[in-house]
C-alpha cells in the first residue's frame, strides 16, 4: 500500500493528539512504532520533518505583524497547480468565518505546499487546517470547530 506523508500525519494526531507534549515524544520511539504499524522509512522520517516545518514556521511567524483585514491573498502559479479551486475557496471561507486568521492561513499553505504531492484534496486541506491550528494559542475555539467538522466527515466515512 502507498502510504502519503499525510496518512502518517493523520495517524500521528489520532494517536498522540492527547499527549501532553503536543507531539513532542521521542522521534526515535514512535518512528519505532510507525514502522511496526507498518509505515515505510522514509516516509516516516518525511512526516516528522513536515512537522519539525511546521514547528519552525509557527515559532518565525509570532513577531510578524498582522495583515490587513481587507487584503486578498494572491496564489502563484505553483500554489495553482497544487490547490484547486474548492481548496482555495475552502481556505478562503475558514478566513471569512474566523477559523484562519492571515497568520495561520499561511501556515496551512506552506504545509500543503510541503506534502509530497502533485495535487491536493479538500479533505487533505481540512486535515492541514486541523494540525496547525492544533498548537495554536489563542485558536482554541478554531481548533474545536474545525476538529467538530474533520471529525464528523472521518467517522462518517469510516461508518459506510
Amino acid at each position: 500500500m502507498k502510504q502519503s506523508i499525510l496518512d502518517i500525519l493523520i495517524y500521528l494526531f489520532e494517536h498522540y493528539m492527547d499527549e501532553e507534549s503536543e507531539f513532542g515524544l521521542d522521534h526515535e520511539v514512535i518512528g519505532v512504532e510507525l514502522r511496526e504499524a507498518g509505515f515505510d522509512p522514509l516516509q516516516v522520517n518525511k512526516a516528522f520533518e513536515w512537522l519539525e516545518g511546521l514547528a519552525l514556521q509557527q515559532m518565525g511567524n509570532k513577531d510578524e505583524k498582522q495583515q490587513a483585514l481587507n487584503s486578498i491573498r494572491i496564489y502563484t502559479r505553483h500554489e495553482v497547480n497544487k490547490l484547486d479551486l474548492e481548496s482555495r475557496g475552502f481556505l478562503l471561507f475558514l478566513e471569512q468565518v474566523g477559523v484562519l486568521d492571515a497568520r495561520s492561513r499561511e501556515l496551512v499553505i506552506d504545509r500543503l505546499m510541503a506534502l509530497e504531492t502533485d495535487d491536493i484534496d479538500l479533505e487533505q486541506v481540512k486535515w492541514v487546517a486541523l494540525m496547525v491550528l492544533f498548537n495554536q494559542p489563542g485558536h482554541e475555539e478554531a481548533f474545536s470547530w474545525m476538529e467538530d467538522l474533520v471529525m464528523d466527515e472521518f467517522n462518517s466515512a469510516v461508518l459506510h
